[in-house]
C-alpha cells in the first residue's frame, strides 16, 4: 500500500514516539506529549511539512487502557484513520526481539501497520454509556480488590498477633471496609442507573438475564467486552476470545494430544462464564445440568464438559441479542452452532 503513510506510535503516560514510515522507509521519527492539543499539533505540522493528505494516513498504536484517550480524541476530531491493535498480536508478528526501545517499538509498530494494512480495522469510539461504565467497571475492581485484602487480614490474622493490637487493627480495618462498602454500592448504582437509561443497553440485558446461569455481572461484562455487539458479532470468534474454543495439538507421528483451549485469552470473562456454568447445573430442573450429569456418565472429564457448557453460553448469549428475544427453552435448536 504505497499511497499510505504508516504513523506508528508507542504509548506511555508523559509521551508518545511516532515513526512515519512510507514505502517502508522511516521518514520521520518524533517524541511528543501525550495530550490532546499536542496530538493535534503534531498531526497538523507532520501534514504541511512532508505535504501528506489527511486521507493517506494511517495512525496505528498499541491498546494500552486510559493513555490511549488523548490520542483517541485527537484523532477523532480530526478524522485521522486510528488502528488500535491488541499489543500481543504485534510482538507475535515482529520476529524474534531483543531489548526494549520506545523509538524502536514505534517503528516495529509501524511496519506491523504496512505489512497487515489488509486487516485494518478503524477504531470506533464506544459510546458514552459504555465508556462511563468502562471505567466506573474499572473503579469497582479496584475497590472491591482493596475490600477482599483488607477481610482478609482481618480473619487471617488474629492468631498471629497480640489480642489487643488485633483488636486496634481490626477495628481501623473495619472502618476502612465500611466506606469500601459505601463506594462500592455508589458505583454499583451508578452503574445501573446508566444501564436503565440506555434504550439498547437496558434490552441488552434484560435479554442476556433471561438465560439460565446468566447473572447481571456477566451481562454487564459481556456487554462491555463486546461494545453491546458491535465489537464482536460472531459467537466462534468470541468463544475464542474468551479461552472457550479447543485447538489441537498434531505435529508430524511423534506429537498427538488433546484438544485443549489456549492460554491466550481474556481470563476475566472466562471466569465469569465458568462461574455462570457452575451455577446454571446447580438448578434442579435445568436442561444444562441434565446435559452435564449425561454427559459426566459417559466418562467425559468434568472440565471439559464444564468448557463445553461455557461455549453453549456463549452460544445462547449471541443468540437472544440477534434475535432480540428473550431465552426460550422449548426453542433450544436456534440457541447452538
Amino acid at each position: 500500500m504505497k499511497d499510505f503513510y504508516f504513523i506508528g506510535i508507542d504509548v506511555s503516560k508523559k509521551h508518545l514516539d511516532c515513526c512515519l514510515l512510507f514505502n517502508s522507509s522511516v521518514v520521520r521519527q518524533d517524541v511528543i506529549s501525550n495530550h490532546q492539543k499536542s496530538i493535534e499539533n503534531y498531526l497538523s505540522i507532520l501534514c504541511s511539512e512532508e505535504n501528506i493528505d489527511i486521507e493517506q494516513i494511517v495512525i496505528c498504536a498499541e491498546y494500552t487502557g486510559l493513555y490511549i484517550y488523548p490520542l483517541v480524541i485527537a484523532c477523532q476530531n480530526n478524522s485521522y484513520k486510528l488502528w488500535l491493535e491488541d499489543p500481543t498480536q504485534i510482538k507475535y508478528s515482529s520476529g524474534l526481539q531483543r531489548g526494549k526501545n520506545d523509538a524502536i517499538d514505534a517503528k516495529r509498530i509501524a511496519l506491523y501497520a504496512s505489512r497487515y494494512i489488509d486487516r485494518i480495522k478503524i477504531y470506533k469510539k464506544p459510546s458514552v454509556g459504555i465508556e462511563s461504565i468502562k471505567l466506573l467497571s474499572a473503579e469497582l475492581n479496584m475497590l472491591c480488590v482493596d475490600k477482599a485484602k483488607y477481610q482478609a487480614q482481618i480473619s487471617d490474622q488474629k492468631e498471629y498477633m497480640p489480642n489487643d493490637m488485633y483488636k486496634i487493627k481490626s477495628k481501623r480495618l473495619t472502618l476502612l471496609i465500611k466506606e469500601l462498602d459505601k463506594a462500592i454500592n455508589e458505583i454499583e448504582n451508578e452503574i445501573e442507573n446508566i444501564v436503565k437509561n440506555d434504550v439498547l443497553l437496558s434490552r441488552q440485558m434484560e435479554l442476556l438475564l433471561s438465560i439460565e446461569g446468566v447473572g447481571k455481572k456477566t451481562s454487564l461484562k459481556m456487554i462491555l467486552e463486546t461494545q453491546a455487539f458491535t465489537k464482536f458479532t460472531d459467537s466462534r470468534k468470541f468463544c475464542c476470545h474468551a479461552g472457550v474454543a479447543p485447538f489441537s495439538y498434531v505435529s508430524g507421528s511423534s506429537q498427538h494430544s488433546k484438544n485443549k483451549v489456549s492460554q491466550r485469552a481474556n481470563k476475566s470473562i472466562k471466569t465469569l462464564l465458568h462461574l455462570a456454568a457452575l451455577s446454571a447445573i446447580q438448578k434442579k430442573n435445568s436442561e444444562l445440568r441434565v446435559y452435564y450429569e449425561r454427559k459426566i456418565a459417559e466418562g467425559k472429564n468434568k472440565m471439559s464438559v464444564l468448557n463445553a457448557i461455557r461455549a453453549k453460553l456463549i452460544y445462547r448469549i449471541f443468540a437472544v441479542i440477534k434475535n432480540d428475544q428473550l431465552y426460550d427453552l422449548n426453542h433450544i435448536s436456534q440457541y447452538t452452532n
